[in-house]
């Protein structure tokens, strides 16, 4: 149906379609098409102006309109044939061309899909395609796309490496999975491209003599990248489809493709609720029918299981959470596919069904929502009218998430903010004004989130997550008391019968607290929401076993927060996250200190699940590298933004193995290993993003050497306890740059060439601005570069081949000593050996240990006079005598001293492995590394929970036991270090 309202009369938009009309008219002329005046549409073929029906089009979509006015013969052909419904060959592409080079055939594809959106779009926008052929062709698209990539790249690999086969001499296919939207047949008109690769078995290709044969996994990989550049690379002609992999396992931390029994064994070990979810919609796109079919059977399983599996309402529950907390607080709640009623929410209203019933009932296992919601309707678990109004629903929202992408072939979700764009839309809509448009929109969204808290989150969710307490006469006690109505006798003596030890002092801090400009000046909603959690954080403060310390820090917070009464809602709607909040504030003034500092991290309190939960190196890397794709996805132009993301993912981080440390759920030396994992996957990401960046501006770094072109790059090495393993929350991180630029013509590859020394000087500048500069989310870390070559006299970035000469003619015990501790942690891996072997070179050599003792005796007393932070009796924990800075400083001499003839000492960076090595090796006893290493354990774990108490490292008295330990340490470095 096109809508009655003329183009010409929407006064904000009829110039900018009088200007598009004439640049086609301008194209046509030049080209001699020659343009027709009026056209037959409509099935009783009515003649309809043509400038008028284009006038449409033009007004709602700027992108057709500049697809035709660069090819008017093209658009003159398409117009001939679009009142015919899209067939199954949407794209108008011949793949199989062999005088195609690849950039023309990524020309052509992308022209042919720009023609092809066109079309689809033509037809949306005029009415003549209901919502289910946009979609249907949309998907169709999408897989004639993939499977022309597929195509290309599946010929270039087996010209180059044979057929790839199975151990038994079976032909292997790709099945690329289509996912989300996709796989569902239901793509939106901008849309990503979720996928899946996978192969059926290992094996290698069968290659001719004058082929190189690889084997399956190596193939597949470089056929799937050569395919996701045909598809997702943006060149002068634009795109086809952005690829996104993350659904694969373990997301972009895994491998791009595996083979079936890898997928099998993942899912069945590893595969989590969303990932049944996602794997509701998959479909496969290429492959053979055979290996098609054997990847469904052994997905299934998987995917629906055999009883009713009930526990997927909290799944969905929990998912649906994690989305609208993501919406509040990116600002999303006018988004029609992740605010409240919009496209989610009927999806998961259908998909809740199919994964608790789908295992008994084959006939939830399709893949199109609206085809669920038909089949609920059958067996009566949807009324009539739920069904109905999540159907109609959906075509309302398809159709205006379609339009809103249909303007200029970009993701968009969000309804306009600008009045012409508002105006836009409600036309494209065929509404008469914004506000008419609106009040359906909203009226749809309503019965949505309705039929959705009632169908899957519950009965009982919206009281524990919505509606608001009673204020009950316990609160009202507490606020009397805090607002002063309640006599000073009488408060002291509430407070201290609910266990206050000096109620005096809690009485006048709450006093200070309400009377305060912050409090005064608060708005009426935020004074509502203040008045309700100032009671509760006195509840909760008294069913603590430090109920004054506890209160105090939550009043802290509360004040720091007190203008951004969304944290105290929180507080409110969740009183779980409040009882683990005062959890932690008991134990930790550095943790209440830091969530303080970043009350975002309250966020993190609301599933205690995830809350104690430490991952491991390998899915804190998968987690930050999909959290920076969704904000380069997002926001590929906010730096700023990025910047900020990355510091968020550590403080979330942070907050996990804080959490586990205090509650004494995570050993001291695994929260080092965390802490330590961390700093690396945030270097490499860093290192990852600056190299990006630079190359990009710069172009990569390169060089001839033996007359090979090669590609240099940079190694990040980390000294003190980043390299030692042994990262504490605050602590600073010790690194150098090294580069391996070496041959002839050393020279960057862009448009703007550089020497390869300045690159390297620039992208450690980047690296150094992404992790020092200071944003509103704080600073990552401070970092140390002065233990490069000459300190902070030398270069920035050093060759490696310079590094190794200043090691071996300049460096001072001192550099030894620090280099014991150095490894590489981020950068090119090419690197990492050369600088082992660089320090294993120089770590053992012979030294003449009189000497060693003496220099490495010298540098400790130095430092102890300068750096412990000791006064009249009291004892540094760090720098006295005894200390740990003694048993490491022994360490490192041990080291030194031993390496030449004992080169397995170089293998280890921490402490308690290198002991553990002395004693293997002979050079000391077990019992006394045994010693050693548990003083040193003692010691730290001291350190380490007068850091939490937000202490430094002094004690102003030592236990015996702690005494004994270090008058044991002092024996020993007389022993070792002074005889």
């Amino acid at each position: 149906m096109i809508s009655n309202m003329k183009w010409q009369d929407l006064t904000e938009l009829a110039p900018l379609t009088e200007q598009q009309l004439s640049d086609f008219e301008a194209a046509c002329a030049a080209q001699s098409v020659r343009v027709p005046v009026s056209l037959l549409i409509g099935s009783d073929q009515q003649v309809t102006d043509f400038k008028a029906i284009l006038g449409r089009i033009f007004t709602c979509s700027p992108f057709v309109a500049r697809t035709f006015v660069k090819d008017p013969g093209q658009a003159l052909a398409l117009i001939q044939a679009w009142q015919t419904p899209v067939s199954e060959d949407v794209l108008a592409f011949d793949p199989s061309s062999s005088d195609l080079d690849a950039v023309n055939f990524m020309a052509q594809l992308r022209i042919a899909r720009q023609w092809a959106m066109a079309r689809i779009a033509c037809r949306d926008l005029l009415g003549w395609a209901d919502l289910d052929e946009t979609l249907a062709a949309l998907s169709r698209l999408a897989d004639q796309a993939i499977q022309c990539a597929y195509a290309r790249a599946w010929q270039e690999g087996i010209a180059k490496q044979g057929v790839p086969q199975s151990e038994n001499g079976e032909a292997q296919s790709m099945v690329i999975l289509g996912m989300g939207k996709l796989g569902g047949g239901e793509l939106n008109y901008s849309s990503d491209i979720d996928l899946i690769f996978a192969y059926p078995e290992t094996g290698q290709t069968c290659a001719t003599p004058d082929q190189r044969s690889l084997d399956n996994q190596t193939f597949f990989v470089q056929l799937s990248q050569r395919l996701i550049r045909y598809l997702n690379e943006t060149t002068a002609d634009g795109f086809v489809f952005r690829v996104d992999m993350r659904l694969r396992p373990w997301g972009e931390a895994g491998p791009l493709v595996m083979h079936f029994d890898a997928l099998e064994s993942y899912y069945q070990l590893h595969g989590r609720d969303w990932e049944r979810y996602a794997m509701i919609k998959a479909r496969p796109i290429t492959g053979t029918a055979a290996h098609q079919q054997a990847l469904h059977i052994l997905l299934r399983p998987f995917v629906y299981r055999r009883y009713l599996d009930y526990g997927a309402f909290a799944a969905l529950r929990e998912m649906k959470d994690m989305i609208m907390r993501e919406v509040a607080r990116k600002g999303l709640e006018d988004n029609v596919k992740l605010g409240a009623g919009g496209i989610r929410e009927v999806e998961f209203t259908g998909q809740a069904f199919q994964l608790i019933r789908g295992g008994r009932e084959p006939a939830l296992q399709v893949r199109s929502i609206q085809k669920v919601i038909g089949v609920l309707l059958a067996n009566q678990s949807l009324t009539t009218t739920d069904a109905e109004q999540l159907l109609n629903a959906y075509v309302f929202l398809r159709h205006t998430e379609n339009r809103l992408q249909m303007v200029n072939d970009q993701q968009v979700h969000s309804l306009p903010l600008k009045s012409v764009e508002k105006t836009r839309l409600y036309y494209a809509m065929n509404f008469s004004t914004w506000e008419e448009f609106l009040l359906q929109l909203n009226q749809h969204r309503e019965n949505v989130h309705t039929i959705f808290t009632r169908v899957v989150l519950g009965a009982d969710h919206g009281a524990s997550t919505s509606a608001s307490p009673s204020v009950d006469t316990i609160t009202t006690h507490w606020l009397d008391l805090a607002d002063g109505r309640m006599q000073h006798e009488h408060a002291l003596n509430a407070l201290s019968h609910a266990g206050f030890i000096n109620p005096a002092d809690i009485y006048q801090r709450l006093r200070d607290l309400v009377t305060s400009r912050v409090v005064l000046g608060m708005s009426a909603i935020a004074r509502e929401r203040f008045e309700r959690v100032l009671p509760a954080m006195i509840n909760v403060a008294t069913q603590s076993t430090a109920p004054d310390i506890t209160l105090l820090r939550l009043l802290q917070l509360l004040q720091a927060v007190a203008q951004r009464s969304v944290y105290m809602s929180l507080l409110l709607e969740y009183p779980q996250a409040l009882q683990q909040l005062a959890r932690l504030f008991s134990v930790s003034q550095w943790l209440a200190d830091y969530i303080i500092q970043h009350p975002l991290l309250l966020d993190g309190l609301l599933d205690s699940r995830q809350l104690y939960q430490a991952p491991r190196r390998e899915q804190m890397a998968q987690q930050l590298s999909t959290r920076v794709h969704e904000l380069l996805q997002a926001e590929p132009d906010d730096q700023e933004r990025q910047l900020d993301g990355l510091r968020h993912f550590k403080h979330e981080q942070i907050l996990h193995v804080a959490a586990m440390d205090v509650t004494e759920a995570l050993p001291l030396m695994r929260v080092s290993d965390q802490l330590t994992w961390l700093a690396e996957v945030i270097l490499d990401e860093v290192y990852r993003q600056a190299w990006q960046d630079v190359t990009q501006k710069w172009g990569k770094p390169s060089a001839h050497l033996a007359g090979q072109l090669i590609t240099p790059g940079m190694g990040i090495i980390a000294y003190g306890k980043l390299g030692g393993i042994e990262l504490g929350y605050g602590s600073d991180l010790d690194i150098v740059f090294i580069h391996n630029s070496v041959g002839e013509e050393q020279v960057t590859q862009g448009e703007r060439s550089v020497d390869n020394a300045v690159f390297f000087a620039r992208l450690a500048q980047r690296i150094m601005h992404s992790v020092g500069t200071t944003t509103v989310a704080g600073v990552l870390y401070e970092v140390d570069l002065r233990l490069r070559p000459d300190g902070q006299a030398g270069v920035l970035v050093p060759s490696i081949t310079g590094f190794a000469q200043y090691q071996r003619e300049k460096a001072w015990t001192w550099e030894y000593q620090a280099l014991v501790r150095a490894r590489w942690v981020a950068g090119d891996p090419a690197l990492a050996e050369m600088f082992a072997q660089i320090r294993r070179e120089i770590l053992m050599r012979r030294r003449d240990v009189a000497i060693l003792r003496v220099e490495v005796q010298e540098m400790r007393e130095r430092m102890r006079q300068s750096l412990s932070k000791s006064k009249n009796d009291e004892f540094d924990l760090k720098q006295d005598r005894g200390g740990i800075a003694d048993i490491e400083f022994m360490v490192q001499y041990g080291v030194l001293a031993w390496s030449a003839d004992h080169p397995e000492l170089t293998r280890f960076p921490d402490n308690i492995r290198l002991l553990e090595s002395f004693a293997e090796a002979g050079l000391i006893e077990t019992a006394d590394a045994a010693f050693l290493t548990d003083a040193y354990r003692e010691l730290r774990g001291h350190i380490h929970r007068q850091a939490l108490q937000g202490e430094n490292a002094v004690l102003a008295e030592l236990s015996p036991a702690l005494r004994a330990v270090v008058e044991g340490v002092a024996r020993y470095w007389q022993r070792w270090m002074e005889t």
